[in-house]
């Protein structure tokens, strides 16, 4: 086994919650996972933290696996798949908590090929005034973003500190339909109408510096089957950005 495919390895392992297929190595982690929540102590929750309906013999308590709280099981009766927490099987969550599960459902089973998969960009590092056209991905491991074309580039997602989605017919700050996300700081994101996403920017640290590097990713006009491919893999990206911001917040 090589040391990439060590260090990717994963280990099925059984909690309160269930069963879960987790990587060995904590640093393998994706990006986007979310650690399991402590349970509420049966103790502290005599009633249903939703109804308020009293527990006894008839009526038991069940914990929402996404949040830790206790509820009745009319309360927290939904199984919803949680691929950010790695669980094998559907498990018990609160309406609330399914609800999120179940908008992020899309993301794992759409947008997280789409990113995979790649789009083409010409790509502009930090103030210089030329673009290389490269082909960009999020790795299978989930923890990079490759790029490739004459040069080679691979971002560690984790040292991503700021994502800024550029839309058709706007300049960055113009009637603020640009999404700037901050995954450093708590700031909102924001999202403008039903303008089309044309390119990003990113700003991470290479490991080793503490200086931000900047990268500017256009959409190629060449044919509008790879404008409206770049559009889906930034939309992707979008969501996976608020994803990534979920996580670190936790």
């Amino acid at each position: 086994m090589s040391g990439c495919e060590a260090r990717d390895a994963k280990k099925l392992v059984r909690s309160l919650s269930g069963l879960r297929m987790v990587p060995e190595h904590r640093s393998a982690r994706s990006p986007f996972g979310l650690d399991e929540p402590p349970w509420v102590p049966d103790k502290e929750c005599p009633r249903c933290m939703q109804c308020d309906t009293k527990f006894d013999f008839i009526t038991r308590k069940h914990h929402c696996r996404r949040c830790g709280k206790c509820f009745c099981d009319k309360c927290c009766s939904k199984k919803v798949p949680l691929p950010r927490m790695c669980f094998v099987d559907p498990v018990r969550q609160c309406a609330e908590c399914a609800l999120i599960s179940q908008k992020e459902t899309e993301f794992y089973d759409k947008q997280l090929k789409v990113l995979m998969n790649g789009a083409t960009f010409f790509v502009t590092l930090g103030t210089s005034d030329k673009s290389e056209l490269m082909v960009c991905r999020l790795s299978n491991n989930q923890r990079y973003l490759v790029l490739d074309g004459d040069s080679h580039y691979e971002i560690e997602i984790v040292q991503i500190s700021t994502v800024q989605i550029l839309t058709e017919g706007f300049t960055p700050g113009e009637k603020d339909i640009h999404t700037y996300t901050s995954l450093l700081e708590s700031q909102h994101i924001t999202e403008g109408g039903n303008t089309r996403a044309i390119g990003m920017i990113l700003q991470y640290k290479v490991p080793g510096s503490e200086e931000l590097t900047q990268m500017k990713f256009t959409a190629s006009e060449d044919f509008s089957s790879n404008k409206k491919l770049s559009a889906s893999w930034l939309a992707a990206m979008h969501k996976a950005t608020k994803l990534l911001y979920e996580s670190r917040d936790q």
